[in-house]
């Protein structure tokens, strides 16, 4: 098979990390509106987006992900005050970590989506599917597959041996 053809055969899994009070409304009034919009994403109810640990963000896509979206209150009207704009702050400083790294950083999109905003969620999963199917699939998805290419593969040192075997 070509590489266009996998290119074009290629659906992208998308991880969201979305906000109970706002996000996750606006995706759960979309389904109920049968507003119509991709598959390809795999929700994750958090209280609030700025208990999203990067940690989470980063684990899902060494673990398969193409893409991740964190969604959160619009600015200013967070149930819990402030955790949208911590989201925010966290979001930049691992956008320039995998800037920093030579990762992909536009894998990684906040948005802030009202509760009644379901046509945008919408709007904003078939952006990122068409986003993320230029892009093609996740090349972090296997990041020890380079250990492969070793001449005698790579094996590590036990801990517990003297000599390091």
């Amino acid at each position: 098979m070509s590489n266009q053809t996998d290119k074009d055969n290629f659906e992208p899994k998308i991880v969201a990390f979305l906000c109970h009070w706002c996000s996750y409304k606006a995706a759960d009034l979309a389904g109920t509106a049968r507003l119509a919009y991709p598959t390809n994403v795999r929700t994750i109810r958090t209280m609030c987006s700025g208990a999203v640990d990067p940690v989470y963000i980063i684990k899902a896509l060494l673990d398969g992900a193409d893409g991740v979206l964190v969604g959160g209150c619009v600015l200013g009207d967070c149930h819990y005050q402030s955790g949208n704009y911590k989201a925010r702050r966290k979001m930049n400083i691992l956008h320039s970590q995998l800037r920093a790294l030579g990762l992909d950083e536009d894998r990684v999109w906040l948005r802030w989506i009202s509760a009644s905003d379901g046509v945008l969620f919408r709007e904003i999963m078939f952006e990122m599917v068409e986003a993320l199917k230029a892009k093609g699939p996740n090349p972090m998805k296997h990041p020890w597959d380079i250990w492969k290419t070793v001449k005698g593969g790579w094996k590590p040192k036990t801990i517990n041996s003297p000599r390091g075997e």
